[in-house]
C-alpha cells in the first residue's frame, strides 16, 4: 500500500466508523471505486483500533466508570450504577463476540462485495429512519437494563456484514427501545469498544503468530490517522444527532446504495 492509500483509507474509516453509514462498507467500496487492491482485514482492524483509542479518549469519564464498575463486579458488588452498566456492556458484547468467532472468516471471504453493501446500506438505512421517527425518546443511559443491552448487542452482531454499520444498527435498536438520540449514540459507542478491542487483539495475535511479513509501519500510520479523524467525527456526531436526527444519514445511505447499484449495472 502507498502512503496515499493508507491515509485516504484511514480518513474514510475515521469519518465513517461513528457515523451510521458503515465504515466497513466504505472500506470495501473505496478500493473498488479507486481501482486499488483490497487492503485486507488486517488493515481494517488496525484502523478500527484507532477508532477505539478515539472512543476511549472522548468518553474517558464513562470508560473510567465502566472499569470501576467492572472491578466492583469482580469484588461481588452488582447493585451500583457503575457495576450494572459494566454488566450491561459485557452482556451486550457477547452476541457480537460469539458471532465474530463463528462467522468472521466466512464473512471476510464471502460478503466483502459491493453488491451485498447495496442491500445492507439501503435496508438498514430505511430501518434507521423509521426507528428515529417512531422512537419516543423517553429513556436515557441510566435506564439501560440487561434486556436492553442484550437486544442492542444482538443488533451489533449484524454489523459483521459490511454495509450494516455498527453505530447505525445499535442506535436503531436503541431508538426502537425508546432511548433519546444522544443516549442511544453514547451507549452505542461505549458498546463498540469491547468488540473492537477483542477483534483487534485476535487479529493482531494472528499476525504475530503467522508466517507472513507484516507492514507494521503502515498499520501504525493507519491507527494514528483514523484515531484523530474518528475523535473529530464523534464530536461532530454527538452535536449533530441531537439537533437534526438520523434522517440525513439514512438519505445518504440510500443515495450511496443507488450510486453503487448504478456503477455495478
Amino acid at each position: 500500500m502507498t502512503t496515499l492509500q493508507i491515509v485516504v483509507l484511514a480518513i474514510v474509516q475515521g469519518l465513517t466508523e461513528f457515523l451510521p453509514i458503515s465504515s466497513s462498507g466504505h472500506l470495501v467500496l473505496a478500493p473498488y471505486l479507486l481501482s486499488w487492491t483490497d487492503q485486507g482485514l488486517a488493515f481494517d482492524v488496525a484502523v478500527h483500533f484507532g477508532s477505539l483509542v478515539a472512543v476511549c479518549i472522548f468518553f474517558r469519564t464513562d470508560i473510567a466508570s465502566l472499569l470501576s464498575g467492572g472491578i466492583q463486579v469482580l469484588g461481588g458488588t452488582v447493585k451500583t450504577r457503575e457495576s450494572r452498566m459494566a454488566l450491561a456492556i459485557a452482556l451486550g458484547t457477547i452476541p457480537a463476540a460469539v458471532s465474530g468467532l463463528l462467522f468472521a472468516s466466512w464473512i471476510e471471504v464471502n460478503l466483502r462485495d459491493p453488491a451485498i453493501i447495496v442491500y445492507t446500506l439501503s435496508g438498514y438505512g430505511i430501518l434507521m429512519a423509521v426507528a428515529d421517527r417512531v422512537g419516543k425518546s423517553e429513556r436515557n443511559m441510566s435506564g439501560v437494563g440487561f434486556k436492553d443491552a442484550l437486544i442492542i448487542g444482538c443488533a451489533q452482531a449484524l454489523a459483521l456484514v459490511p454495509g450494516t454499520s455498527r453505530s447505525g444498527i445499535t442506535i436503531t435498536a436503541a431508538r426502537f427501545l425508546g432511548f433519546a438520540r444522544q443516549d442511544a449514540a453514547r451507549f452505542s459507542f461505549l458498546l463498540s469498544a469491547p468488540v473492537i478491542f477483542l477483534a483487534a487483539s485476535y487479529k493482531f495475535l494472528q499476525l504475530i503468530m503467522g508466517d507472513e511479513a507484516v507492514a507494521w509501519g503502515q498499520l501504525a500510520l493507519g491507527v494514528v490517522v483514523s484515531c484523530v479523524v474518528a475523535y473529530l467525527s464523534i464530536e461532530f456526531f454527538m452535536r449533530f444527532v441531537t439537533r437534526i436526527g438520523l434522517a440525513p444519514f439514512a438519505i445518504y445511505r440510500l443515495v450511496l446504495a443507488a450510486i453503487i447499484l448504478y456503477v455495478l449495472v
